[in-house]
C-alpha cells in the first residue's frame, strides 16, 4: 500500500462550511451529546451485513468497501456508529451510486467537493456513516493505516481511547471541536506508522 502524506489540516466543520456541506435534512451539528461506548463485539458482524447490502446495491461499482474508524478496532471504545469507506470511480458522479444506495437505505447527507470529493451517506437511524472516496485517495489510505496500526498496537489503541473520552467530555455537543480535539493524537499515531 502506498504511504500517503500526513493530513495538511483537518476538515473544516465549523460555521458556514458545516452548513454548506449538509445535504437534505441533516443538522449541521450533533443534536445529542457525543458519547463513547465500550467496544461492542457485534460491530464486525454489523459491518458484514452493511457490506453485503452495499455490494448488492452497487456491484462492480463498489471498488472497495472497508470497515474503518474506531468500531473496526477490537477493544477500542467508540461512538456506536459504524464508519465504512466506499471507493468508487468518481465520487463527484453521484448519479452512478447514490440512487442505488438510496434504494438500499442509505441517504446522501454530506457533500465535500473541496476535500477529496468526499460524500457521506447515512442509514435512516444514522447507525452508519458511509464515506465515499475515489481510488488511491490519501484520506482513505490514512484510514486503513490507522485502523491496522491500532489493531496491532494496544498501547496506542488505549491512548487513543482515553483521548476520545476526554475530548467527548470536553465538547459533548460540538462535532467540529470533537474532531479537532482528536487530530493531534491521530497525527502522532500516523507518524508512528511512517507518514510524514
Amino acid at each position: 500500500m502506498r504511504i500517503p502524506p500526513l493530513p495538511k489540516a483537518s476538515l473544516e466543520l465549523t460555521g458556514g462550511k458545516a452548513a454548506k456541506r449538509a445535504v437534505g435534512n441533516r443538522p449541521a451539528n450533533v443534536t445529542s451529546p457525543i458519547t463513547i461506548d465500550a467496544y461492542n463485539p457485534e460491530w464486525p458482524a454489523m459491518f458484514a451485513k452493511e457490506e453485503a447490502v452495499i455490494r448488492a446495491a452497487l456491484g462492480a461499482k463498489a471498488l472497495a468497501v472497508e470497515h474503518v474508524g474506531s468500531t473496526a478496532v477490537p477493544g477500542l471504545a467508540a461512538k456506536d456508529r459504524l464508519d465504512i469507506d466506499l471507493i468508487v470511480a468518481d465520487p463527484a458522479d453521484e448519479d452512478a451510486y447514490v440512487p442505488p444506495l438510496e434504494a438500499a437505505g442509505y441517504f446522501l447527507r454530506t457533500r465535500d467537493p473541496d476535500w477529496y470529493e468526499h460524500r457521506c451517506l447515512w442509514t435512516h437511524d444514522h447507525g452508519v456513516n458511509l464515506h465515499v472516496f475515489g481510488p488511491d485517495c490519501d484520506e482513505y489510505l490514512r484510514h486503513l493505516i490507522l485502523r491496522d496500526w491500532l489493531r496491532t498496537h494496544p498501547e496506542d489503541r488505549d491512548r487513543y481511547a482515553a483521548e476520545k473520552h476526554r475530548v467527548a467530555q470536553e465538547h459533548p455537543m460540538d462535532m467540529a471541536l470533537y474532531v479537532q480535539g482528536k487530530s493531534a493524537i491521530i497525527i502522532d499515531i500516523l507518524k508512528l506508522c511512517g507518514l510524514r
